[in-house]
């Protein structure tokens, strides 16, 4: 049996999805900047997946920008704003549990002579809004805080910070890194107060390499790309069209029936951890209920390498995370593990379960029978 449960890594991708970007690439693969017939093809193909976002956002087409997945629009957020921005200002808020695009970018900012603020959080992985009141300051250009973190699956009160900084400064921009969150939830920038919002479409059963960034038409951003102008100058290089077209099915068909797939996703969770606690010396990480992601269980297993304990689970087909898969391929610790306080001796003995839409009782209980069996058998013979 294979069980595929690192779906915050990356997530099958819908057939669907997979089907339209096959004829797109073989029937519609026209150049979209194109005066022809078949570049205007490819261009409307872009256009209908605009208007799709936009109507999920509740926001204008123009507004949506089309990048290569979650990392650059991070990094055309964060720089570009602060570019744009630094007369106003050269001081930056965000977290330390951001993902590595989040903060290898803000160091980079911090090179170019901007000062950044980290945020703690609380044992659960959240900020306190009082720390955001504090750290915000008259040279505060930007803050940056993700809606759902990638680790722990721990949820930040966005609606409530977005209105705090709105009430402090409402010219200071509000980035939102949602490639966790987006699929899951309902978020609309308009009523958040969300002024930039990060996509990554592998995470929603759409394909790697895409994704957008929503930019509020009111703020000023620079382009970080340089080329032919598309997209209005602010992201140059020939469309993905595939890509683009692939990302929009995805979002249209994970949010048709989004309630009804986060509540499976909730149950299973549940039935999952309920398992994991039959088992000694096991600690979840973070909060576990409905006011945490739905899809994210972040467990320490004392005395295994995390490492360990992965491998073990491969030999039975389950494939799993030892923390964040995007950083690199090489074990290292968490920096949101450490955020949060996770005793010291447990933060190399961590592994994360993500659940997607495809995931099933079955294989949540085939897992859990399979962590029975390798716990106490690792425990006797690998010496921690």
């Amino acid at each position: 049996m294979e069980v595929y449960l690192d779906n915050s890594a990356t997530t099958k991708c819908f057939k669907d999805v997979a089907e339209l970007m096959s004829e797109i690439m073989c029937e519609d693969y026209g150049n979209p900047s194109s005066m022809h017939n078949k570049g205007m093809q490819a261009e409307t193909r872009i256009r209908t997946a605009k208007e799709i976002i936009a109507k999920n956002l509740k926001v204008n087409e123009k507004e949506i920008l089309f990048t290569s997945g979650g990392t650059e629009s991070d990094n055309i957020a964060l720089i570009g704003s602060a570019m744009a921005n630094y007369r106003a200002g050269r001081h930056l808020i965000t977290t330390k549990i951001e993902h590595p695009a989040i903060l290898q970018t803000m160091k980079y900012l911090e090179e170019q002579g901007f000062e950044v603020t980290y945020l703690p959080v609380d044992k659960n992985g959240q900020i306190r809004l009082a720390d955001l009141e504090k750290a915000i300051t008259d040279e505060t250009i930007l803050v940056s805080i993700m809606h759902t973190n990638n680790e722990i699956g721990a949820l930040q009160p966005i609606e409530e910070a977005g209105s705090l900084i709105k009430r402090i400064n409402p010219n200071i921009i509000f980035h939102v890194d949602a490639v966790q969150g987006f699929g899951k939830f309902r978020i609309y920038p308009k009523r958040m107060h969300i002024d930039l919002l990060s996509v990554s479409g592998h995470k929603i059963h759409g394909p790697k390499g895409v994704g957008f960034l929503y930019i509020n038409e009111k703020i000023k951003i620079k382009p970080i790309i340089f080329g032919g102008g598309q997209q209005k100058g602010m992201r140059s290089g020939t469309e993905n069209v595939p890509g683009v077209a692939g990302l929009a099915k995805a979002i249209e068909m994970i949010y048709a029936d989004l309630d009804t797939d986060v509540e499976k996703l909730y149950r299973l969770k549940e039935h999952f951890i309920q398992g994991v606690k039959q088992i000694p010396d096991v600690k979840i990480n973070g909060l576990t209920g409905r006011d945490s992601a739905p899809h994210i269980v972040s467990v320490s297993i004392r005395g295994i390498r995390s490492e360990v304990m992965l491998h073990a689970l491969e030999e039975k087909g389950i494939y799993v995370s030892a923390g964040s898969a995007c950083a690199s391929n090489k074990p290292q610790t968490s920096e949101t593990l450490k955020a949060i306080g996770v005793e010291k001796d447990l933060l190399d003995s961590t592994i994360r379960f993500s659940f997607s839409d495809f995931t099933t009782v079955e294989e949540i209980d085939y897992t859990l029978q399979a962590l029975q069996e390798i716990v106490p058998m690792l425990r006797k013979y690998v010496r921690h």
